[in-house]
């Protein structure tokens, strides 16, 4: 468990819509109590599709509380780009982590467990889980 710090979550996606739609499902699934930081960082600056760094490094350090941030990505160059960002290593807060889960299901973990007050690891790993979900 933390000390009482959130992990925040960065939702990437390559649309500005599907991205804060994933947000606002995560968020209203994990229900009341503790709020968790979530970002939506979708699409380019000039509303376009796409995945833009500045957008990604700004939602980073927005839900920032100290507790370490997961960054969820939808498809391949949302990836890319925050790998880009992480290499670089002064433009994503420390402690933040790239978490190689899907990325609705993911998501919805990541913020259950963050509200919960678990700590990074727990996050990814929960979030990473969400790969074993069976629909039938």
């Amino acid at each position: 468990m933390s000390d009482g710090k959130l992990v925040g979550i960065v939702l990437v996606s390559h649309s500005a819509e599907v991205a804060a739609s994933v947000a606002e499902l995560a968020k209203g699934l994990a229900g009341g109590g503790t709020e968790v930081p979530v970002a939506a960082a979708g699409g380019t600056e000039g509303g376009g599709l796409g995945t833009s760094a500045e957008l990604i490094a700004g939602a980073a350090a927005a839900v920032d509380r100290g507790a370490g941030v997961a960054v969820l990505t939808d498809l391949g160059s949302a990836v890319l780009t925050v790998k880009a960002l992480l290499a670089e290593g002064d433009e994503l807060p420390a402690g933040t982590r790239l978490v190689d889960a899907p990325f609705v299901e993911g998501a919805v973990a990541a913020v259950v467990t963050a509200a919960a007050g678990a700590d990074l690891a727990a996050v990814e790993a929960a979030a990473a889980e969400a790969y074993t979900y069976r629909k039938v």
